[in-house]
């Protein structure tokens, strides 16, 4: 697909984070710095809606629809994105209307949005046909840019290292990401254990679904990372979050990032890993998450 207008660079490096427990376990643990990419269209937010945008202007549609949580970093991202690359788009957020700050800042990107309730928020294709079928600039944007244009844009995450690790590390909420990038790893024949953190309760369903997405190709699934459930949290997650952003000066979140990095930290203090492994952490970027659980942190 040729394109005239969607084009953002990748500037996503690579940094080593170095702590005493890594040194003592003779490990050291890398960050793939995906939240750089951009301020709102950051992380695997981007790499999902690249391929999409391209298949909306190749089809002449020019008016984003997609669907999300009142926090959803989704809706931010495709907000930002229309905006930037001219779109119009249009936001189906799940649950009664309400303000806050990332409806803010979709707002401001110029996102209109429409607030339904839960029961009728699980037919998406349903609400998309209710509302949009009468338009035909409409494009149908699923939650989170969940789907197979979205897996080919992860993907390319593998091509940007520039050397082999032993362990890399991606927290999961549609698989989408995960699936991604282990197709990366296949498509490159590169030999690095992926590891999925699943941030949601009871994921046997998620992992399936990864599993169907790459034919069946082995990752390790850790599923005891969940805090109680999706947007789920505890003190001591909350408490890891603010002890490793004051210690790296790196942001990360309740909802994805943090839940991985509090994986791997325990992971590591509890000798899961050989002796110099190289351990690389995907960061998804979503930093937005943190204000829908500001009341959360203490100080």
């Amino acid at each position: 697909m040729n394109s005239l207008v969607i084009d953002l660079p990748i500037y996503s490096p690579v940094e080593e984070i170095l702590n005493p427990l890594f040194r003592s376990k003779g490990v050291q643990l890398f960050i793939k710095r995906d939240d750089m990419i951009h301020p709102f269209i950051s992380g695997n937010k981007w790499r999902k809606l690249k391929y999409i945008l391209l298949e909306a202007e190749k089809l002449n549609q020019k008016h984003l629809v997609t669907f999300g949580g009142a926090h959803s970093n989704h809706l931010l991202a495709t907000a930002c994105a229309a905006a930037k690359f001219g779109f119009l788009s249009t936001g189906i957020v799940r649950g009664e209307d309400l303000e806050n700050d990332t409806l803010l800042l979709c707002r401001l990107f110029g996102m209109q949005l429409i607030f339904v309730d839960r029961e009728s928020y699980r037919d998406k294709q349903n609400l998309f046909k209710k509302h949009f079928a009468h338009d035909p600039d409409a494009h149908f944007i699923d939650e989170g840019g969940s789907g197979s244009l979205a897996i080919i844009g992860c993907s390319e995450l593998i091509d940007e290292l520039k050397e082999v690790y032993d362990h890399l590390f991606c927290a999961a909420g549609t698989g989408t990401t995960a699936a991604g990038i282990l197709s990366g790893l296949q498509k490159n024949s590169v030999p690095t254990k992926m590891h999925i953190i699943p941030v949601l309760k009871g994921a046997d369903l998620l992992k399936q679904e990864i599993k169907n997405l790459t034919q069946g190709a082995p990752f390790e699934f850790h599923p005891d990372y969940h805090f109680g459930g999706y947007a789920k949290t505890s003190d001591e997650l909350l408490t890891f979050i603010k002890n490793f952003a004051s210690s790296t000066g790196i942001l990360i979140d309740p909802v994805y990032t943090g839940k991985m990095f509090f994986s791997i930290y325990d992971l590591i203090s509890k000798d899961y890993f050989a002796l110099g492994s190289k351990i690389l952490a995907v960061h998804t970027g979503g930093i937005t998450g943190i204000l829908g659980m500001a009341e959360r942190f203490k100080f």
